[in-house]
């Protein structure tokens, strides 16, 4: 019992959000109210209690470097600043989708019970060292938002769009556990970094070494599916349509910090070496992403599905950062590029939860938000209202001085400096194409009419007041970001 304490400790904030999930579920039981307004503090405290344990161990450690579970786990910077982001926006998420999911019948415990256990496994892929840990970890968050996009049972486009999503994600979780079984036969070891021991000693032309490029092939597969990068992006459009508002909400926002844990714990920690074989296929996943997540979003009248486009694009772009880190053996980019995908990943969640956190504020009951018709006329009918919505746009298209703007100036300096100039050049053009989108919404809102029967903007006031601060934080971030880009670094430095 001595030492059993000292090697779970790394593991707090899980052991006390998986504590409180399953409290919440036997809570929730007596809960009467269809408002569920004791059920939801209660999730709102457990998140609040997971925070503070992150925050416990981040202060009493100094963000050094713990092992748990046999080195199956590990606590370091880069998981618990990820964990802590992963919160707030489970927590965003929460406060902004409650009137929404009342109004139509969904504040149920399983919704909240649902959203907690899909953050236990966002926080416990941010922490896996080892392939069995990461899966574990993946399958648990999977599990949990495909039942998430079906909770509206009586809508038989959540149904269908929950059924695409099980069965595109049991397939490419099947090819990450075949390129990781072929890791494993190549190194003999399931942690990941015995792995990058291993990786580093194989010779060139060793037969284990291509058996691990062939298994790299599949690993990379599998992560761009959960990325939902080109070709792997199919079942993001459908998905973030058919699900509810609040639904696509969570899944365009938090589980995107979990995904770029799994591409540094992956291709960073356990297989640098191979950092010319996987930067190659990063290459084409990013140009492609970029491109047709750009291109195909003009052509959409939907706003959830513009904006799903507009996910693949963002994600494309995170990978051009990724792969600028080693080029041709030169390491000295590597911590700078790294820092600059991650801090573009933080960036692009808070855009995120900020441009759907308004899709469901201004979706009443009976009334959908989800076309660009919609948002006519929106400054006349609430000028605060299309002023964050307009900072919102401006940032996920990269307009100064917005947060967006310095994500991708950051993503772009670190290509420019690895030699990818090429790649920069490419990633600006088709910038400016996925700025036309964005900037069409903000047309709709300033200079187009209302419609006679656009409902008034209704909303609880702390939803309003949160909305708020995530458009400022994104234009006052875009002003002052050297403190998160610092951290974002401090974070890689610390793997």
């Amino acid at each position: 019992m001595k030492n059993a304490l000292p090697d779970l400790l790394p593991a707090l904030p899980e052991i006390v959000l998986l504590a409180g999930a399953c409290a919440l579920m036997l809570f929730d039981l007596l809960v009467k109210s269809e408002r569920r307004a004791a059920s939801v503090r209660v999730a709102g405290l457990v998140l609040a209690a997971t925070a503070a344990a992150t925050l416990f161990l981040l202060v009493g450690t100094g963000g050094a470097l713990l092992y748990a579970f046999k080195g199956l786990y590990v606590a370091d910077l880069m998981a618990h600043v990820l964990k802590l982001c992963g919160i707030v926006a489970v927590g965003l998420a929460l406060a902004y989708s409650r009137d929404y999911l009342h109004d139509r019948g969904l504040l149920k415990g399983e919704f909240l019970t649902l959203l907690l256990f899909a953050l236990l496994g966002m926080m416990v892929m941010m922490s896996a060292n080892s392939f069995l840990t990461l899966y574990l970890g993946l399958e648990l968050l999977s599990l949990c938002l495909y039942a998430l996009v079906a909770l509206n049972r009586d809508s038989a486009v959540s149904t269908e769009a929950a059924m695409k999503y099980f069965v595109l994600g049991a397939l490419a979780s099947g090819l990450l556990l075949y390129g990781m079984s072929m890791i494993y036969g190549a190194t003999g070891t399931l942690t990941i970094t015995e792995v990058a021991r291993q990786v580093a000693n194989l010779q060139a032309s060793s037969p284990e070494r291509t058996f691990l490029v062939f298994g790299l092939v599949f690993l990379v597969a599998g992560l761009a599916f959960k990325l939902g990068v080109v070709p792997f992006h199919m079942w993001i459009p459908d998905v973030y349509q058919g699900a509810p508002t609040a639904v696509t909400l969570v899944i365009g926002s938090a589980p995107k910090l979990a995904a770029f844990a799994m591409a540094v714990r992956l291709l960073v920690n356990g297989l640098l070496d191979l950092a010319a074989d996987w930067q190659q296929m990063l290459v084409i996943l990013s140009v492609l992403s970029m491109a047709i997540g750009n291109i195909t979003a003009i052509a959409q009248t939907n706003v959830k599905r513009m904006l799903a486009y507009s996910t693949i694009a963002h994600m494309g772009f995170m990978l051009l950062g990724l792969l600028s880190g080693v080029v041709s053996g030169n390491w000295l980019n590597a911590a700078d590029a790294y820092a600059a995908a991650m801090f573009y990943t933080v960036i692009y969640v808070l855009m995120s939860l900020g441009a759907f956190g308004m899709l469901v504020h201004l979706s009443g009951k009976g009334y959908e938000c989800d076309q660009l018709d919609d948002l006519k006329g929106l400054n006349r009918r609430s000028p605060w209202h299309a002023f964050i919505m307009l900072l919102l746009m401006f940032s996920l298209a990269g307009v100064p001085p917005t947060a967006g703007f310095y994500a991708k100036l950051s993503v772009l300096s670190a290509a420019i400096a690895a030699g990818q100039l090429w790649l920069a050049v490419v990633a600006v053009l088709l910038s400016l194409v996925g700025a036309f989108y964005y900037l069409r919404v903000v047309k709709l809102m300033y200079f187009d009419d209302a419609a006679a029967d656009a409902p008034a903007i209704g909303g609880a006031r702390d939803a309003r007041v949160l909305l708020s601060a995530n458009g400022l934080a994104v234009l006052a971030i875009g002003i002052v970001p050297q403190p998160l880009m610092w951290l974002c670094f401090a974070a890689i430095k610390s793997l």
